[in-house]
């Protein structure tokens, strides 16, 4: 097979992929130097290796969570009466979902050391078990990344046992696992400091699954499913009312817990700080993007959908692709927006 060949049939499947974690990347960047701060005198500033490790090791941890999730989503849109032609779907959407957990459990753990470095060794050196272990008692983001990690390993070992027994292995609990181990991270960020802790931690938690079942799901289906009309024509109708229900539940939780973070710190007000601050600007930035979003997803449904369901050539993976390449750069921002003082 000629090299043109070969990239003809690798693209299709593998750029949706490649345009969210280029985004991602892109929004980490862009967000770091949006966040950049002068050093203070007196304090021990974190290497640059910490700075810029720590935002891209969760964005890695958001974009693993995205595709372990998304893909073990992909059986359960198809339901049990598939065409057999699809059942090598299912097997390659199985191996995503194991790559993906494991990725997603070294991610964690990257981030637990450099989360401790960051604490106790801030000039770059090295960290020891007794530093690991230090942080993990004491501080609750160390206990909530190994909880993280062994959920994702727990998940790669299921999904591994369903390679093997097919439906034996209820898919439901597969996608369990990767929910449950997208809900111990966002209660140790801002929300556990609002005076309304509780209700804060709650929508932010109903924000990361919805985002993650949502743009995990879409990428399942146009990686794996697209190719395969009889498939994309079940799957993806579904999967429309469950993006529509998180697309709702993802804006309004996230525009309410950025205002409550405006609302409740005194030195800071909604106007005009809201475009004036770091965070703020990257709260906005975030909303925008979450927005453009909306309106790809809508033409999608009310444009695009239709034609899919009567097995017609339409142009549903080029506009997946720009609503997964802005939902990284969204995932970009969030993951150095969680580590932005609001000031």
């Amino acid at each position: 097979m000629s090299r043109t060949a070969i990239a003809t049939s690798w693209l299709p499947r593998f750029g949706p992929l490649i345009a969210i974690v280029t985004a991602a990347l892109s929004g980490v960047l862009i967000a770091l130097a949006l966040t950049v701060s002068a050093p203070v005198s007196g304090i021990t500033q974190a290497s640059t290796a910490i700075r810029v490790g720590l935002p891209i090791a969760r964005a890695a941890i958001d974009l693993a969570a995205v595709a372990a999730v998304g893909f073990a989503l992909l059986p359960l849109l198809a339901g049990e009466r598939t065409p057999a032609s699809a059942r090598p779907v299912f097997a390659r959407a199985r191996t995503v979902v194991i790559a993906s957990a494991l990725v997603w459990a070294v991610a964690a753990l990257a981030s637990l050391v450099l989360q401790t470095a960051e604490l106790y060794r801030p000039d770059g050196t090295a960290v020891s078990f007794t530093d690991l272990r230090s942080y993990v008692d004491t501080v609750a983001g160390g206990k909530a990344l190994l909880i993280v990690a062994g959920f994702a390993l727990v998940q790669a070992l299921l999904a591994g046992a369903a390679t093997r027994l097919g439906r034996k292995v209820p898919p439901e609990l597969i996608v369990g696992c990767g929910l449950f181990a997208l809900l111990p991270l966002p209660v140790t960020g801002h929300a556990t400091m609002s005076h309304f802790a509780e209700h804060t931690m709650v929508l932010l938690e109903l924000h990361i699954v919805s985002v993650v079942a949502w743009t995990g799901g879409l990428a399942a289906i146009v990686v794996l499913a697209a190719r395969h009309r009889a498939l994309l024509a079940t799957v993806l109708p579904r999967f429309s009312q469950l993006a529509t229900v998180c697309l709702a539940v993802a804006v309004a939780t996230g525009v309410l817990n950025g205002l409550a973070q405006f609302i409740e710190n005194p030195l800071v007000r909604l106007w005009p700080d809201l475009f004036t601050t770091p965070y703020g600007q990257l709260l906005v930035a975030k909303t925008v993007a979450l927005a453009v979003i909306a309106g790809l997803g809508g033409y999608t449904r009310w444009k695009l959908l239709p034609n899919v369901i009567r097995h017609r050539r339409t142009a549903l993976v080029s506009f997946a692709v720009v609503e997964l390449a802005l939902m990284g750069l969204a995932f970009g921002f969030a993951a150095v927006l969680g580590r932005t003082p609001l000031t």
